[in-house]
């Protein structure tokens, strides 16, 4: 590139200016330059401060991960279980069932959103945004991995890459509110936050923490 820029400025220096000499853009002697070996602060008392500083900012603080470290985050949105031993029961239950998600299936889809942050494939995220326990039957399940395969399928052959392939799905059973109440007739009620807490009935709460061992068995067809 150095070259043809180079060509293209005499020749257009030729042109301008005739009867001038051509001045050649690159010098032939190489020039020397005292190597650098060491830079010191102007006040070398506080170099050491500046340096500590420096160092414990930018390095990350190791955590110490386990299965119970996530509930020490902060969260919002959570409902109210009214019963805290039946939400006991629930928990124990849904940990003796498999994961719905395995970890070689996780890492796979790391490689695939790494490939697409870097250009080399295209995402495609399809799904409903909150899903319902009404609406769990085959047809729908078949019809919309058919779409996400016809998508991708145009994709593919449309950008010429390979096409990462994720579902917004198996486990989108709540939502976020504004409101974690609703009011209707002087009537005041939670809101709806998806099947996995109540249903989208206007009605007081029930069920609410078997609600969780269903929207599990449901989310299971759709990841096999």
């Amino acid at each position: 590139m150095a070259f043809t820029a180079a060509s293209s400025l005499s020749s257009k220096s030729l042109l301008l200016y005739p009867h001038q000499p051509l001045t050649p853009i690159f010098n032939s002697k190489p020039r020397h330059h005292k190597p650098i070996l060491a830079i010191h602060a102007a006040d070398p008392s506080k170099s050491s401060k500046s340096t500590d500083i420096a160092t414990s900012s930018t390095t990350p603080v190791p955590i110490q991960w386990s299965l119970e470290s996530w509930k020490s985050k902060k969260a919002l949105q959570q409902p109210e279980y009214p019963d805290q031993i039946v939400l006991d029961s629930v928990l124990k239950t849904l940990e003796s069932f498999p994961p719905i998600v395995f970890a070689g299936e996780a890492r796979s889809l790391e490689d695939r959103l790494a490939e697409a942050a870097q250009g080399k494939a295209f995402l495609l995220q399809g799904g409903d945004f909150a899903e319902s326990f009404k609406e769990f039957n085959a047809n729908n399940i078949r019809d919309t991995f058919r779409l996400l395969l016809q998508m991708s399928v145009v994709l593919m052959f449309g950008g010429q890459m390979p096409v990462a392939k994720a579902g917004r799905m198996a486990g989108q059973f709540a939502m976020p509110r504004s409101d974690p109440f609703e009011e209707r007739y002087g009537v005041k009620l939670p809101s709806y936050r998806g099947d996995n807490i109540n249903g989208d009935a206007f009605e007081p709460l029930k069920g609410i923490c078997h609600r969780r061992i269903r929207s599990n068995a449901e989310s299971h067809p759709l990841e096999s």
